[in-house]
């Protein structure tokens, strides 16, 4: 098996030199004019400031977390979370850095290519730097891990998973599973300051900068007089690109994390399961993304090379199904590899029930799944199709209508994901067990390299589009960055798809390991069971199912105060300048870019520290069954309001795109009807940007916290008090 190990190290370093590449290839193409680079220089720094600070402020609280697990439940797990908070701030912080250089470059290419084709791969290439930076880094932790611990230390043999160690409270834990959840909980904890904080950023900045500039000064998007353009520039790096990235990076560790920690749980708690089984448990899912990395360095270099077409949407897709594809068949290789020589009762009793083929199949429904969400996330989102030009003509009649057709379309368009994630998660339960549960969300994000290069490309699109509006470049640049930013609205919201699937499968497969955790030895994998009606756990999901509601409307309420400050600086300026609407006199950007960094850095440390605090609270008053059923209830609650935010912000978004298309007669830029459509993309602004992304988050955090803190609260909590 050490093989294994050096193949995925090789195959992770090799990666990151491919993005090294695609970096130094970005730095090195033309910026432009002097006034393009001037603007782009601008947004750089204003990204570099935030997000130094950012990591200054998550370093601090990030010491403390590890202080705490190293005194209160081991060493190892405090050295794990460093690394995994370690791995996905460098992830974030690559990608943010790549996306500042490259959106100046796109906006170039379209001004000397006037090419849709062309100017899509510089753009493409700086997000697949964000993309394969994600599960290389990733998997660079988690073979760490395994070497080290797994490895060195013997966490991964036999006695050690057999005979639990004791710390000095007489906690009873596994070191090896220990040491996963540990790095997972060090990629989440990153992956929620970053998104709170780039999601309140970017979104302030875009309020105040849509609510000012285009609803009451009928200035264009992006237009250089606009004082918040720059830092609603800036917004699009540290919220949809760093975030983005620490995001993808946490699910697909936790996906990882879970089917490992599942795999110790079917071989110690199945019936007549040799323990030499657990090796082959223990590396499938790392070989199975592996070779999913593979396959995306295969989808970004195909995309790169080949001629491209005008149809970006065409070309996208193809290199997402081209990975997943290749994914799928390469992982049946290595499956039947893998588990040829397992007798089939062995297999019957972990719960495979199509032998050798079981786990594979789990995978490849995931992979399906993901796949067949993000069509539904298209459907509802792209003005290509009934739902997004139903909220564009529902525009011409007021704001009020716009707003009220998007609700009905989000709130519709929640169904359709949930029936496939039910589908997935039953079927993969009887064809693999709770093994195959992780495994198909481990599938799901097999190929996150590409799904997050397509999603990067998005922001890095939008950034272009307002280099060349703020350049004042020819409107055939305009009109080129707008085609690849409408795409990549459409792309975001299939990337929030597979975010979300993918968090509901790691969440369940945590879980599942949370109840063995504490279930004690008569739980076996016939019987492992949650109570739902009693009454703590019943309490605990009710109060769970609320948790998701108060955390988006704190982010919600942290975006408003911030917007309302921007929105009154840029009216001050119009009001004390007059000069800058008729171009005799600079704005000032400085003083905007202030506003949305001090108010994102303000307001992200309440709902973010929330999310990891209530659990704990939850836990020593009221025990593991309470908390078991907080996390079902959040569980639930938070997959329909991520897909209801996600679907409707973007339904919002790209009718107002449609309507500038001019696509409705007599109703272009400007018009009544558009005017409605942006009202309505900014109340949908902080729902697809701050709250959706952040809810997949919550689950897992919430998650990997009560599974880090279960063997504490398991035996100290107020309630046991009262009731024996």
């Amino acid at each position: 098996m050490d093989v294994i190990l050096i193949a995925v190290i090789v195959v992770a370093l090799a990666t990151i030199g491919f993005v090294a590449h695609n970096y130094y290839k970005i730095k090195r193409m033309d910026e432009g004019t002097e006034r393009m680079s001037e603007i782009a220089e601008a947004i750089r720094i204003g990204a570099n400031a935030f997000i130094n600070y950012e990591y200054k402020i998550i370093a601090i609280v990030a010491a403390i977390v590890a202080g705490v697990l190293g005194v209160l439940v081991c060493w190892e797990q405090a050295v794990c979370f460093v690394l995994g908070a370690c791995m996905s701030a460098i992830a974030g912080y690559i990608g943010m850095k790549v996306a500042t250089y490259a959106n100046v470059r796109v906006s170039n290419a379209a001004r000397t290519t006037k090419k849709l084709g062309e100017t899509l791969k510089v753009a493409f290439r700086g997000g697949s730097v964000m993309g394969l930076s994600v599960a290389a880094f990733a998997l660079v932790g988690m073979v760490i891990i395994y070497v080290v611990f797994g490895k060195g230390l013997g966490y991964m043999e036999a006695e050690a998973i057999q005979n639990n160690a004791t710390n000095w409270l007489g906690i009873s834990y596994t070191p090896f599973t220990q040491c996963l959840s540990g790095y997972a909980l060090g990629c989440s904890f990153i992956a929620m300051f970053s998104r709170i904080g780039g999601g309140i950023y970017t979104k302030a900045a875009d309020m105040g900068a849509d609510l000012v500039g285009k609803t009451e000064a009928t200035i264009p998007e992006d237009d250089p007089r606009n004082p918040a353009t720059i830092a609603d520039n800036v917004g699009d790096n540290v919220g949809d690109v760093a975030g983005l990235g620490s995001d993808l990076l946490e699910s697909f560790v936790g996906s990882i994390a879970s089917a490992v920690m599942l795999g110790v749980f079917v071989v110690l708690k199945g019936a007549n399961v040799p323990f030499e089984i657990l090796d082959k448990l223990f590396y499938y899912p790392l070989i199975f993304v592996t070779i999913g990395l593979v396959s995306c360095v295969i989808g970004v270099l195909f995309l790169l090379i080949k001629k491209a077409s005008e149809n970006p949407h065409k070309e996208l897709n193809f290199a997402t199904w081209l990975s997943a594809g290749l994914t799928v068949v390469f992982g049946l290789v290595a499956t039947l590899v893998i588990f040829k020589d397992v007798d089939a009762a062995v297999m019957q009793n972990m719960g495979f029930t199509l032998g050798a083929w079981s786990p594979w199949a789990a995978a490849a429904l995931g992979v399906a799944s993901g796949i067949l969400i993000g069509v539904f996330a298209e459907y509802y989102t792209s003005y290509d199709y009934n739902p997004t030009r139903l909220v564009a003509h529902a525009a011409e009649d007021g704001a009020a209508l716009t707003i009220t057709q998007g609700m009905a379309i989000g709130m519709k368009s929640c169904m359709a994901p949930l029936f496939v994630l039910a589908g997935t998660l039953a079927i993969a339960y009887y064809t693999g067990g709770f093994f195959g549960v992780a495994m198909a969300g481990v599938g799901m994000l097999s190929f996150v390299g590409i799904t997050v290069s397509v999603d990067t490309y998005g922001p890095i699109s939008d950034n272009a589009g307002g280099i060349a509006e703020m350049s004042r470049l020819e409107p055939k640049v305009r009109a080129i960055t707008d085609e690849l930013d409408s795409v990549g609205n459409t792309t975001a919201a299939i990337g929030k798809g597979f975010a979300i699937g993918s968090a509901a499968f790691a969440t369940l497969g945590l879980m599942i390991s949370y109840i063995f955790s504490f279930s004690g030895e008569a739980i076996t994998l016939e019987n492992v069971a949650m109570n739902i009606i009693d009454p703590l756990t019943l309490a605990g999901a009710l109060v769970g199912a609320a948790l998701p509601y108060l955390f988006s409307g704190m982010l919600i309420d942290a975006v408003a105060k911030a917007a309302k400050k921007m929105v009154n600086e840029v009216r001050r300026q119009f009001k004390e300048k007059p000069g800058i609407l008729t171009g005799e006199e600079k704005p000032d950007y400085r003083t905007c870019i202030e506003i949305s960094s001090h108010g994102a850095l303000q307001e992200m440390r309440v709902p973010a520290i929330m999310s990891i605090v209530f659990p704990l609270a939850s836990g020593f008053l009221f025990g593991p069954w309470f908390v078991a059923g907080v996390l079902m209830g959040g569980t639930l609650s938070a997959i329909m309001l991520a897909i209801f935010t996600g679907n409707a912000g973007g339904t919002w978004d790209n009718a107002k795109k449609y309507i500038e298309t001019g696509a409705i007669e007599g109703s272009g830029k400007g018009s009544r009807a558009h005017k409605s459509s942006v009202v309505g993309d900014t109340v949908g602004d902080p729902l697809k940007d701050t709250v959706g992304p952040s809810l997949d988050i919550l689950i897992k955090i919430m998650s990997t916290v009560s599974l880090v803190a279960v063997p504490l609260f398991n035996q100290f909590n107020l309630i046991s008090l009262f009731i024996k």
